[in-house]
């Protein structure tokens, strides 16, 4: 696994495509940073390192609307708010009740689907892998197989070794890395623990998802409104 140098001529030509697990990310911001307010077209730009952004793949679970209507709504206005993103797809799986708990079902296929897909197709050059999944490992390699390049971009504490080691390049983020591309300029004190935001900031909240496969069960990302999801 190498660093990153995105300086030369050859490299800014490099087409990338961004493949975000929403749910690893959502519960990595909030465990290390204590917010997850991302502004999604910044960060697939900052990803990108000013090579050519073909196209950035938003993965998460479609909420309950019977279960949590309130959930549902404001994921229902976070998604619009992506959809409005340039570049951005947002691609929606499902979930399963693991005791009282909604755990992802499908999204990590469908993930791995599409690097795979699109690699094959050859759209792009470099797969940015936003998860820290070690599930992904054996995708990521088989993409490599192909002749393409692979930077896997997570928390190190939230970073399986396995993905780590698959990965041509790793993209380690620490909560600076996110200090210009919030959608809200102020401290993350003043929204921890808080079960709903200011009406006008719901468009921009990242949903509460499930929790990330394989990710630490600590009670305190376990907040009441994701439970009742």
């Amino acid at each position: 696994m190498t660093s990153h140098a995105h300086n030369s001529d050859a490299a800014r030509a490099q087409r990338v495509a961004v493949f975000i697990d929403g749910s690893n990310l959502y519960h990595s911001l909030e465990e290390n940073c204590g917010r997850y307010d991302v502004d999604f077209g910044a960060f697939s730009s900052k990803l990108c390192a000013g090579r050519s952004l073909v196209r950035t793949y938003y993965y998460n679970v479609l909420r309950d609307p019977n279960r949590n209507p309130g959930a549902y709504q404001d994921q229902q206005k976070f998604l619009t708010a992506l959809n409005s993103t340039p570049y951005l797809e947002v691609r929606l799986g499902g979930s399963k009740l693991r005791g009282d708990m909604a755990v992802e079902k499908g999204v990590d296929i469908m993930i791995a689907t599409d690097m795979l897909k699109a690699g094959w197709d050859n759209l792009y050059d470099v797969a940015i892998l936003v998860s820290g999944d070690g599930d992904f490992a054996y995708a990521v390699q088989t993409v490599k197989n192909m002749g393409k390049h692979v930077e896997v971009a997570a928390f190190r504490p939230n970073l399986s070794a396995e993905l780590m080691q698959a990965a041509d390049a790793l993209e380690a983020f620490t909560p600076d890395y996110f200090s210009d591309i919030w959608t809200r300029r102020r401290s993350p004190a003043l929204d921890r623990d808080r079960n709903t935001p200011p009406e006008n900031e719901v468009t921009h909240r990242h949903p509460q998802s499930p929790r990330p496969r394989g990710h630490d069960s600590t009670e305190r990302l376990r907040r009441q409104d994701f439970l009742d999801a």
